[in-house]
């Protein structure tokens, strides 16, 4: 179904900017008339240079809205869609400011002023109140007519994509109104022309296979990671790669970055704030952090955030009253040697990838290991793309064979498709991984460790307690520890965090109900429950 993006106004349309009168015909010109004294016809109103521009922005483009922003789409172009608002240039496609200005130049000869340029964008902006209202994406998107087809934005000027079906895959320009509209930022990186190999997908990828630094079973859960990256809306886990100096952690996680992002891509340093995090998830499709050493609760929050699908909102500068936001969902990548105690929210969406040393004798030099990437990247992509037309065509049948599913869902369907596919076992590494990580936790949590001991002597299966009891009873002698948490409530919401990790190790706890005097927990033993097979 065809939707137009717009109606557009109707503006005179000017062959040129008026040029100045000659003189001498000024002054033939201003006596009473011609020959027969006629008056002369009066001439057209000399437009402006903001009416010009205007007149070319509304000819060239057309306004659309997406989360109350204003963007242009080129009427014959490539379907990038231009923030009107922005001011410089991105993604190697200039912004709308400096398209108009082009525009102008090269219809006239001449430079536009700025503040024309401002009066123009603002005229198209009010404009754009009036437009529909149509999804904008950054990287990946759906296909808005079949719901099994996905769409990854190659970051070219030209606006070429690529459109992955069930048991195929194709290079096109999305279609006008019927295909999606691409945002770009300065991090939107160009990928390489995708390349299918005569040896199918095992090819491609053995490519990436024999630079990459990770082995058994990390890679196979680093190509699900991939294939995760080229769905959208999906809830994903956040891949961890941990290990001793000079294991090539950073050279690992950018080399998956880049399969996805461009050679641009890059891990950076830890955000100083949850709002600088999002604008740099806002910003980029991948999401990679080098070298943690340590995560604070927010920092915990925000990365949960930013894999299941935020948004934050904040007033804008210089007013009193108006709010701009983000709204993400990223594929999130870390590094780190040792990012200490976790927060079981954090842990359960952590995939660790643990990297072994490299012999020194194996060891390549960065030019020459980037240098064969970037000679094998349109094959890695390629065979990316080939496994991901293959599991696509696997998806719809997941949800009816999986029994059971670990908290993203999604993700394990993918590697169910995925394990049909390929003969792998990537859903049982996953919840194997998933149990060492439950270990992690409750072995780091001075709460999970004594309610764990507890639980080996008690004489009962059931506790109703107050929190101040479980306190009583828990808490080891003599001065309180630094991570105990030092009132009732935060000991309620400690055991509400830890529950799934301890009902995983047969003990259930739940929260009673707040009765006139207080409010406690129902703790009941399982002894038949613990980590699955």
């Amino acid at each position: 179904m065809n939707h137009p993006l717009t109606s557009r106004a109707a503006l005179p349309s000017p062959a040129r900017e008026p040029q100045p009168a000659d003189p001498a015909e000024s002054a033939e010109s201003a006596g009473a008339g011609g020959p027969d004294g006629a008056r002369p016809a009066e001439r057209e109103p000399k437009l402006s240079q903001a009416d010009i521009l205007l007149h070319l922005g509304m000819d060239q483009y057309q306004l659309v809205r997406h989360d109350q922003t204003a963007y242009a789409v080129p009427v014959d172009g490539p379907p990038i869609a231009r923030p009107l608002r922005a001011k410089g240039g991105f993604g190697g496609t200039g912004s709308l400011r400096q398209l108009l200005n082009r525009a102008y130049v090269l219809r006239t000869g001449r430079s536009p002023s700025q503040g024309c340029l401002t009066d123009a964008i603002a005229s198209m902006d009010a404009l754009a109140l009036d437009a529909e209202e149509q999804p904008v994406c950054l990287r990946i998107a759906p296909d808005p007519a079949d719901d099994q087809a996905t769409w990854l934005d190659l970051g070219r000027s030209d606006g070429l994509s690529v459109l992955i079906e069930p048991g195929t895959w194709s290079v096109t320009t999305p279609p006008t109104g019927e295909g999606p509209l691409w945002r770009r930022t300065r991090l939107t990186g160009e990928l390489p022309m995708p390349e299918r190999d005569p040896g199918g997908w095992q090819a491609g990828l053995g490519l990436l296979r024999e630079l990459s630094a990770l082995a058994e079973p990390s890679w196979r859960m680093a190509v699900a990671w991939l294939l995760a990256g080229l769905r959208p809306d999906m809830p994903r886990p956040i891949a961890y790669f941990n290990g001793e100096r000079g294991t090539a952690k950073t050279t690992s996680a950018r080399q998956l970055l880049r399969v996805l992002d461009g050679i641009r891509a890059e891990v950076r340093n830890v955000p100083r704030s949850e709002d600088d995090g999002a604008v740099a998830a806002s910003a980029g499709w991948t999401m990679g952090l080098d070298n943690l050493a340590g995560i604070p609760q927010w920092l915990s929050d925000f990365l949960c955030r930013a894999v299941t699908g935020a948004s934050v909102a904040k007033r804008e500068v210089y007013t009193d009253d108006d709010v701009t936001s983000w709204a993400y969902q990223r594929p999130v990548l870390l590094t780190g040697i040792d990012v200490g105690a976790l927060q079981p929210d954090l842990a359960e969406r952590l995939l660790p990838f643990t990297l072994e040393a490299i012999d020194p004798k194996a060891r390549r030099s960065e030019h020459e290991l980037w240098r064969r990437y970037r000679a094998a990247h349109g094959r890695i992509l390629g065979g990316l793309l080939d496994l991901a037309a293959a599991v696509w065509a696997r998806l719809p049948d997941a949800a009816d064979q999986l029994d059971q599913k670990p908290r993203m869902a999604d993700w394990a369907e993918l590697l169910w498709a995925l394990d049909e596919v390929t003969g792998w076992d990537t859903l049982s590494t996953y919840t194997g991984s998933q149990d060492a990580v439950t270990d992690d936790v409750i072995d780091a949590d001075p709460v999970a460790t004594a309610l764990t001991r507890w639980s080996a002597t008690a004489g009962s299966t059931e506790w109703r307690a107050t929190t101040g009891q479980i306190d009583e009873v828990l808490r080891p002698p003599g001065p309180i520890p630094d991570a105990w948490p030092k009132t009732t409530a935060l000991l309620s919401a400690r055991l509400t965090s830890l529950a799934p990790a301890l009902r995983q190790r047969g003990i259930d706890i739940r929260k009673l109900p707040r009765t006139s005097a207080t409010r406690g927990f129902l703790i009941t033993l399982r002894p038949d429950s613990g980590p699955p097979v």
